[in-house]
Order: structure tokens, then sequence, then C-alpha cells
């Protein structure tokens, strides 16, 4: 446990800037095509509703988040200019906050409440969707899973802020 008075403590509480929803979908089955939305509601215990996740109630993985930084560094990595979001699956993509210093914190996205719970690590969809090297070019640039505290609207353009610290 790190001390709550030490140097490095102070620094991980420290000033953080907050950014904004870029982009939202869901997957209403699982390996359909993402549905590229404008807003979802967040539901405690549930996740995003109208997503496939959403049956399996009160686990770690309620919502995905990735920020459009990584969809850069990977489209880097395969040689591309860009990658689309709805390729890498995840609920949500940020800009202009660093999802790696909100791990293990509560943050708060539009009018919801979440909790980040880990590394969202990339599955063997990704060869498919992306193309050879897929997988390893999203290894480490994932984004991170969450679970819904209190649910509520998050539209295009929200505030994505952390609450602790």
């Amino acid at each position: 446990m790190l001390n709550p008075s030490s140097a490095l403590a102070r620094l991980l509480d420290g000033p953080m800037q907050p950014g904004a929803v870029a982009w939202l979908g869901s997957r209403p089955v699982r390996r359909a095509p993402m549905t590229v939305l404008e807003s979802v509601e967040l539901a405690p215990g549930e996740g995003v509703l109208g997503d496939h996740y959403k049956s399996r109630t009160n686990g770690p993985r309620q919502v995905t988040l990735i920020a459009a930084e990584d969809l850069a560094a990977i489209a880097s990595f395969l040689g591309r200019a860009e990658v689309e979001s709805e390729l890498l699956r995840r609920n949500i993509v940020t800009r202009g906050v660093n999802l790696r210093a909100l791990k293990g914190r509560r943050v708060r996205v539009g009018g919801a409440i979440l909790e980040t719970t880990g590394e969202c690590h990339p599955c063997s969809r990704m060869e498919e969707l992306l193309g050879p090297g897929g997988y390893n070019a999203v290894r480490g640039h994932g984004g991170f899973t969450a679970r819904v505290l209190e649910g509520g609207w998050v539209r295009l353009g929200d505030a994505v802020e952390r609450l602790d610290g």
C-alpha cells in the first residue's frame, strides 16, 4: 500500500485535466458489428443498456473505454493513418485524458460515475478486424474496463474527469 503522504502519492493525486467523450458504441449481440451512438445510458451493475455485456451483471467489465490517443498509436503500429473506433469494440472513446492515470479510480463520465477495474486486453478478434499484427498492435493500448457505480446518460462531448484524488 502506498503511503498517502509520500511524494509519489501526492503526484498521483495531483491535478489532472479532464477529457471528453469522443465516440460511443454498443454491441447488441456477441460478434455483431458495433452500433455507433450519440448517447448511451449506463446502469449500475449492468453497464451500457443495449450492449450484449449488459446481461453479465455486477461484473468488472460493464463498460469498456479507450483513449483516442491509443487508437492513433495502434494505427501507427499497423502503418495506417487511422483505425476506426468501432474496430476496437469498446463502448466509450475518450479524448484528452490519460486513462492510465485513472486506473483504479472513480471517474465521472457525463451523468454517470464509473470505477475503473482493469486493463482491457486484446482478444483474438483483433487479427480478424485489424489484419495481421492487430493483436500485438493493441497490446498495452486496449483501454480499460469499468463498473457503473451511479447510472446516467453519457453523450458525445461530455466531460470525463477523475473524482477521487
